[in-house]
């Protein structure tokens, strides 16, 4: 027996590693097909994922002693639905409930039930020692504490709480079945439930969920049956990032955020700006060239840069932040904070900036992702190792890999901001151009955008989903690459290089001279969309 088990864990393994790692076949299922999937994906119904999963009588004899995996869907389509769903975290969260990870959040149109409004959808993972029916009763109580009353069936209601997945447990019972028996027909279902799993193939849970699917790819295979990527952005489903009072589809068309320095030491406009009158001007500049989101920094960070204190920084930052919401032309426009300080971003906030751009993902000051939770704006979490004053040391520009290293850095940037309680619904990633990295670095990076998704996609294939935002504007590589040495004179470079990351994969890029940059966004759009424009 011993000798059987052994042989059969061989196998699965091997057979898992096949599946996901990419090691298949040319025409085999593989992770290429998780991240840009082949328009119709019956290959891998061929590949079984070997594991016996537990019946809920063995589950009940066990008393769920331990703590269990979990999957639960979330769906809502009344009211307020972002700040519902932010709610129902928090009670689960004080139900039992430990949340590790988050999907995406998807708006998707109503099913069975067409004549009501668009849903938002999203799942998260986490674990419980609660037994499957005592969670259940749970989130019936959350689904009542939020507002929700018995209705029509698939009709409207402001929150809808399921288990989708309970451990390894299959669970039949009068009033519930897990897994929840409509997945395979529900996109709305399936695109966050994926998000919450890995290509890698190296979880073993994981292995026991696919094996729950009743589909021998799993719900890979599932998702791909009902279309898989090739159907987010349509009016069916779409990924968005709730921001303002909007949801934005940051897959629709690239956006464009301009820079403004309040600065005396930036690199490339330092001591431009720091009078409010000039900053005021500025700002209306970038938003009249065509920029969506205005990037507000009090602090230098380029190499060697002196570092403000909180204090410093802010009364910088707070006279013009209160000017700059006040003018008319911000109507519709977004605002972010450059700062890596917990305090600065809870200010900025306060005074009206929709999201935080963190040059150090949390590194520099580990406040700041509780700061952003409770918040509740997007957070942006840049690549970097060390601070400004040590990032472009030998050892912190040593790569074997970059594409790889900054992918597996940045995921873990993203763990610890999900820990924290940033759902992954409210993250940006940037790779960090020009941050703790040499040229030769800089444009692998910008080329390898489709790369680092693809890596990221092995830890988890939602973290793989996120908006990139892209930051090359005038940097240093473009004046040694085209000789130079005035940051200003670098604009034509910089089209160069938005250019090549937005055609790689870029969702944001930002930019000091926004009019080129729009100019840039539009015609890479163009080109994405496969657009033909008459002479």
């Amino acid at each position: 027996m011993l000798l059987y088990a052994k042989e059969s864990l061989k196998k699965m393994y091997l057979v898992a590693k096949n599946y996901f790692g990419g090691l298949l076949q040319p025409h085999s299922f593989s992770v290429s097909d998780l991240v840009n999937p082949p328009r119709s994906s019956n290959i891998a119904s061929r590949y079984a994922i070997p594991f016996k999963a537990r019946s809920f009588t063995q589950c009940s004899l066990e008393g769920c002693s331990a703590d269990q995996e979990i999957v639960i869907a979330m769906g809502s389509n009344v009211g307020d639905r972002v700040n519902t769903f932010d709610r129902a975290l928090q009670l689960m969260k004080s139900s039992g409930l430990s949340i590790t990870r988050h999907a995406n959040l998807y708006e998707t149109a109503p099913a069975y039930v067409t004549n009501q409004s668009h849903f938002l959808n999203s799942a998260i993972r986490g674990t419980t020692r609660l037994h499957p029916h005592d969670l259940l009763k749970k989130l019936k109580d959350i689904e009542k504490d939020i507002g929700r009353t018995s209705g029509v069936r698939y009709g409207p209601r402001p929150i809808d709480l399921d288990i989708l997945l309970y451990g390894n447990s299959k669970i039949n019972s009068e009033t519930l079945i897990v897994p929840h028996e409509r997945i395979h027909e529900r996109p709305f279902v399936l695109a966050p439930l994926v998000d919450l799993l890995g290509a890698s193939g190296e979880d073993g849970i994981e292995t026991s969920w696919h094996s729950l699917s009743k589909c021998s790819g799993g719900f890979f295979e599932l998702w791909n049956k009902l279309g898989g990527e090739s159907i987010i952005g349509t009016e069916t489903i779409k990924r968005v990032l709730p921001v303002g009072n909007r949801l934005l589809d940051w897959c629709e068309r690239t956006l464009v955020m301009g820079v403004l320095n309040l600065t005396p030491d930036s690199f490339s406009d330092g001591g431009k700006f720091q009078q409010v009158e000039a900053a005021i001007s500025q700002a209306k500049l970038l938003i009249s060239e065509g920029a969506d989101i205005i990037d507000i920094g009090a602090q230098s960070t380029r190499p060697f840069a002196k570092r403000l204190s909180p204090n410093e920084e802010l009364e910088r930052l707070v006279p013009i932040l209160d000017e700059i919401t006040k003018i008319p032309e911000m109507e519709g426009k977004l605002l972010s904070v450059d700062t890596f300080y917990a305090e600065v971003a809870c200010e900025a906030v306060k005074s009206g900036v929709h999201m935080i751009n963190d040059v150090s993902g949390g590194l520099l000051d580990p406040k700041i992702l509780k700061v952003a939770a409770e918040l509740r704006v997007p957070y942006v979490a840049i690549h970097m190792r060390g601070d400004p004053s040590t990032m472009q040391s030998e050892q912190n520009l040593h790569y074997d890999d970059v594409c790889k290293e900054v992918a597996s850095e940045l995921y873990g940037q993203v763990r610890e901001a999900e820990l924290s309680g940033i759902p992954l619904w409210r993250i940006v990633l940037d790779p960090g151009i020009g941050f703790s990295k040499k040229s030769k670095h800089n444009l692998e990076v910008i080329m390898g955008l489709e790369s680092i998704r693809r890596e990221m996609s092995k830890m988890s294939i939602g973290a793989s989903h996120v908006p990139i935002l892209l930051g090359p504007s005038r940097k240093r590589f473009l004046g040694e690459i085209c000789n130079r040495a005035n940051p200003v004179e670098r604009d034509a470079a910089t089209v160069a290089a938005v250019t090549a990351g937005i055609l790689n994969g870029a969702n944001i890029v930002r930019v000091h001279n926004a009019g080129y940059g729009a100019d840039a966004a539009k015609v890479c759009d163009a080109l994405r969309k496969g657009r033909r424009w008459e002479d």
